[in-house]
């Protein structure tokens, strides 16, 4: 009998996407769903960058360099520059997405069995990525009381194993919208030098921060200066996730080019999309703040909402577009699926992320992690989300009395 291999049998599901075959049945039943599952803004892509699409002149589609097209790069170090990383285009390899720069990222700071420190919760393809890489992810819990920063620095040392080769951040953070103070980064910096450890920096979510915060790179903290390799997309910051366009940054040479080699070993990214990236690259942080107000619209509609609802705890997120809510709900998977096969409200229901799968699903795993957990992203526009949000409320109020009456039968 023919079998597949282990790592695929065990290859874990999306907590994000699972859900959607669910919510296509009720919109075929004629149900209205709004979602609040994926981080996919309705803003429109910056014109530039589909002028650029609709302009491509050449006769050819032509394999571009493996690195990264010389002219993109380079746009990424004027980008760069203006939040103040000082990088060159050597120090930039362009991927297929962030995704491919986490890849990269695990492939070449961890053997097969290594383990990466990461703070849950945390985005749920990070489990993918590691799947691939044969890594494991070692979790350090944060809680939803304090805005899940990081914990103690005994906590975050005694998770350390004899395997651990990285330690892996996302700040601001996806999905807790969490953005780590500069003191924060400091204290990961010192024990990344202790233990002799990779950092790994998800930032695609930079330009998103709210209240006054500000960001703190990886390369802003000059003692991580060989251990720090930051991931990057345009995806969010440009609202252009199917362009597939990522970046893994380091001024570590041997990390970067590691990183050229396994680029050269899928040949290159996507051509037609750096060229259109390139045009936004340019646009400047100006671009960005009508954007950051607008989120940031939508951000307190949603927690304004998730207050108005009895039981639910959680903070305001400082950054990126997503909160993670604690509900007065056992168990949210039930609740998530429930939604949308047997509740609606005047025909209306929701669509959102369980909370378990953003928490380890490996070796390290604590089971019943975020069970009472839900994410929501704030993506869609402000009259629409305060609609979404009534109906979620709704939803919990039917969803407690249907879990009593059935209990009582």
């Amino acid at each position: 009998m023919l079998r597949i291999s282990e790592r695929a049998a065990v290859f874990p599901d999306s907590p994000i996407r699972k859900l959607v075959p669910y919510a296509e049945a009720a919109k075929a039943a004629g149900r209205i769903v709004h979602p609040l599952n994926i981080g996919q803004p309705d803003i429109k892509t910056p014109q530039p960058f589909m002028d650029t699409l609709h302009h491509y002149g050449k006769d050819i589609i032509a394999y571009g360099m493996s690195q990264g097209e010389p002219e993109f790069r380079q746009a990424m170090v004027g980008y760069y520059n203006t939040v103040d990383i000082d990088v060159n285009a050597d120090d930039i390899v362009i991927t297929a997405g962030g995704s491919e720069a986490i890849l990269f990222a695990f492939h070449i700071v961890a053997e097969p069995g290594d383990d990466v420190l990461i703070f849950e919760p945390y985005y749920t393809n990070y489990n993918a990525y590691a799947c691939m890489s044969s890594v494991h992810l070692r979790p350090v819990k944060t809680y939803a009381a304090n805005g899940f920063h990081l914990p103690s620095d005994e906590e975050i040392k005694a998770a350390i194993g004899p395997r651990t080769k990285a330690m892996f951040i996302s700040t601001p953070n996806n999905p807790t919208g969490t953005v780590l103070s500069e003191s924060e980064m400091h204290r990961l910096a010192a024990i990344a030098r202790e233990y002799n450890l990779y950092v790994i920096s998800d930032e695609v979510y930079r330009e998103f921060c709210y209240d006054g915060e500000s960001h703190t790179s990886v390369l802003h903290i000059k003692e991580l200066e060989d251990h720090a390799i930051l991931v990057d997309s345009i995806s969010k910051r440009y609202s252009a996730c199917g362009a597939r366009i990522g970046a893994l940054v380091t001024r570590n040479h041997v990390v970067r080019d590691a990183a050229i080699r396994m680029a050269q070993g899928r040949l290159c990214p996507p051509v037609i999309a750096q060229a259109a990236a390139t045009a936004v690259a340019k646009l400047g942080m100006d671009f960005f703040i009508p954007l950051r107000e607008e989120y940031q619209r939508r951000r307190d509609v949603t927690y304004e909402g998730l207050m108005k609802t009895p039981g639910v705890t959680c903070l305001l997120p400082k950054g990126a577009f997503y909160v993670m809510a604690e509900m007065p709900i056992a168990d949210c998977e039930t609740f998530a699926k429930w939604l949308l096969t047997d509740f609606s409200h005047q025909n209306e229901t929701v669509l959102v992320a369980p909370g378990p799968g953003f928490y380890a699903t490996g070796k390290y795993e604590t089971p019943g992690n975020g069970l009472n957990q839900i994410r929501l992203a704030y993506v869609i526009a402000p009259e629409k989300l305060e609609r979404a949000m009534e109906i979620l409320a709704r939803g919990v109020d039917a969803f407690l009395e249907a879990t009593i009456t059935a209990h009582k039968s």
